[in-house]
């Protein structure tokens, strides 16, 4: 397998994990998946542009920003099979439900929402619909945070220590000793910032502000990043940079 074959895989592995966007198949044997890492903001990049894709679409045709917004956000999430959104909801049930730390995982890995789980995610839906209707985004700057939201994953897959033994925090986990994908990352993160102006300084300052949040607290209520911890890193990222757009608009 050529060098470039071994990174089509890789990027495949990356939307398979991480989306529900056709991605062909994996060759055998596939991928590691901290091998994928450096491809999660190439995902999504892609769900940001159907995002965008959507959200012009219904302006197009006459609704509402807020409409437009709100059907983008569902385009995004149907991508993704609501991967990020469920880990929201996972998280805030725990974190503000469990009595130790025990607990809160326990919470977590329960499949059923509690009202925690639901709070969190109206707000979120609500606060990223009234932001994205209010900053009349372009393509890019769907893409950036799209990305962007996906690198600050990476920072605490990489940062963290795994506070489960089992679960996708741990599966994912880095390699020791592998070449870290943090450079490449930062790479095409930083051509997206390019591309959507003036405007992305503010949207990552404000994007690594929300992804820190919860980071901050899932070290300390938890111990470390799970895979519903890295979900809300993802939505809270997405959340500052959409409100950074929102303030500047």
């Amino acid at each position: 397998m050529t060098i470039w074959q071994e990174r089509l895989a890789e990027l495949r592995a990356a939307f398979l994990l991480l989306s529900r966007l056709p991605a062909g198949k994996l060759p055998e044997p596939p991928p590691k998946l901290a091998q994928s890492h450096w491809a999660y903001p190439l995902v999504g990049a892609a769900i940001g542009a159907l995002a965008w894709a959507v959200f012009s679409v219904a302006l197009w045709v006459g609704w509402s920003a807020q409409l437009a917004a709100l059907l983008a956000l569902a385009s995004a999430a149907l991508a993704t099979g609501g991967l990020h959104q469920d880990g929201l909801a996972d998280f805030a049930d725990g974190v503000g439900g469990g009595r130790d730390r025990a607990a809160k995982l326990a919470i977590m890995r329960d499949s059923r929402i509690g009202t925690y789980g639901v709070l969190a995610l109206i707000f979120f839906i609500a606060a990223k619909a009234g932001a994205i209707a209010q900053a009349m985004p372009g393509l890019w700057q769907f893409v950036l945070i799209g990305a962007a939201s996906r690198a600050a994953m990476l920072g605490a897959l990489h940062h963290m220590p795994s506070a489960r033994q089992d679960g996708l925090g741990t599966l994912a986990a880095p390699d020791l000793g592998a070449p870290s994908p943090l450079v490449p990352v930062a790479a095409i993160v930083g051509i997206f910032a390019v591309l959507a102006g003036w405007s992305s300084v503010m949207v990552l300052v404000l994007l690594a502000a929300g992804a820190l949040v919860p980071a901050v607290i899932a070290q300390r209520k938890l111990g470390g990043q799970t895979g519903d911890v890295l979900g809300t890193i993802q939505q809270a990222a997405a959340l500052g940079g959409w409100l950074a757009l929102a303030w500047i608009a």
